[in-house]
């Protein structure tokens, strides 16, 4: 394995798992104390938020499952951008459309903002590699 791609993917597997930890911790918070997010986000206590903390957890797992590959695959990376930009706007979105008390549009605004930063940092990460990747076929 070329060690400047290990040095450049390096950086890619601790934003992977970074996002994991922050989506596996979410999906946790929302599946066991999920009347405390209904409240907080003031929304009513009929509304399941179920399939949402699994989903985060399954999406944890697949982010952990590519940051441990011997080789990093960008397009899974990609994929986790995407997601987590569809996470943001639908984030967004949400703020305008769901009846969420103003503590809750918050709380929903900062989870977006911190979404956005690991969306962010795992680009910069695809980055880095591919920068790796065209310096290795030029020598």
């Amino acid at each position: 394995m070329n060690p400047q791609y290990d040095q450049r993917a390096c950086f890619l597997r601790k934003a992977l798992l970074g996002n994991a930890f922050f989506s596996t911790l979410s999906g946790l918070t929302i599946l066991f104390a999920q009347g405390w997010v209904l409240q907080i986000l003031g929304l009513s206590s009929s509304v399941n938020l179920l399939i949402l903390g699994v989903g985060l957890i399954v999406f944890a797992v697949t982010l952990v499952i590519n940051a441990r590959k011997q080789q990093v695959k960008k397009s899974d990376a990609w994929i986790a951008v995407l997601m987590d930009l569809a996470w943001v706007v639908g984030s967004y979105v949400l703020i305008f459309l769901a009846p969420f008390s103003p503590k809750g549009k918050w709380v929903v605004g900062i989870v977006a903002e911190l979404v956005l930063l690991f969306a962010m940092l795992q680009f910069v990460g695809i980055r880095r590699i591919q920068k790796s990747e065209v310096l290795q076929q030029s020598l």
